[in-house]
Order: C-alpha cells, then structure tokens, then sequence
C-alpha cells in the first residue's frame, strides 16, 4: 500500500447465492391458531474473490416452531455480495467484511425472509435491525476468551 493511496470501497455486485424455504407440517400447520416461537440465527463469511474483491455472505436462518418439536417452516437464505476494498489496512480488512458489508446485505436479506415466508401462505417475518458491530465484537472476545458486554 503506497503512502498516497485512498482507502476504497464499493459495491460490485449484490445477489442471493441461496434460499430454501421448508413447510414439512403443510397443510394441516394452516390450521393452527398457537403463535410460533421463532427463532434468528446470522452467520457471516468472507473469502476473496481477486485482488482487492471480496465476497461476503450473510446467512439468516429463521425458524419457527409450535411446541418442543413441530416445525411450522424454516427459512434460510444466503444474501451475498461483491465487494472492491483496496488500500485497506490488513488489521482493518476483517471488521470492513465483518460490519460494513454485512451492514449493507442485511436489508436484502430480510426482505427475501419476508417475501418467502408471505409467500409460504404466512404472515410476513420482519427481522429487527442488527448491530453487526457489537456481534463482532462478540466473537472477537470469545476467540480471545474476554468478556464483553453488549447492551
């Protein structure tokens, strides 16, 4: 990295790599009038693609089930995206892919958990925003063994 040059980043590409969406209980699950305990879990990857490109994938599992055991539909999808990051420093690139980008895929993400889930014949699922920033820091501390608080 020279001395002169700019941090950079952009978008190159936004898209879905995966969606799966399950009813196994269909249809008798329609009939049921319990309110599900839904479930959220994130997870997110990053990998290069070239230099200075980098894919990221932010993956959203919602589940929601009706007791201990019956499910009434699983969600899962893979928001991905392309991203061009140069003149970063290499301490500074794993929170860029790890906060920033996962920032930006996370409204795409739960718009398509929405609109499968209406689709299925259910209410829409409306994720609350997430602090991807906080979850980071998270995972840092338990690699390190700190603790942190997040509040």
């Amino acid at each position: 990295m020279t001395e002169n040059a700019q941090p950079m980043f952009s978008i190159e590409k936004i898209y879905i790599k995966d969606l799966s969406l399950e009813v196994p209980n269909a249809p008798k699950i329609f009939l049921e009038r319990d309110t599900p305990q839904i479930s959220v879990q994130l997870r997110t990857e990053g990998n290069t693609v070239d230099e200075g490109l980098y894919e990221v994938t932010l993956t959203v599992t919602v589940s929601a089930t009706l007791g201990e055991d019956r499910s009434v539909f699983l969600v899962e999808v893979a928001q991905a995206g392309v991203f061009q990051i140069r003149n970063v420093p290499p301490a500074e690139l794993e929170p860029v892919m790890m906060i920033g980008c996962p920032n930006i895929l996370f409204p795409y993400a739960r718009e398509a958990v929405s609109a499968a889930v209406s689709r299925a014949g259910f209410q829409p699922i409306v994720l609350a925003p997430v602090n991807f920033e906080a979850l980071y820091q998270q995972q840092q501390a338990a690699k390190e063994g700190g603790d942190v608080a997040i509040q």
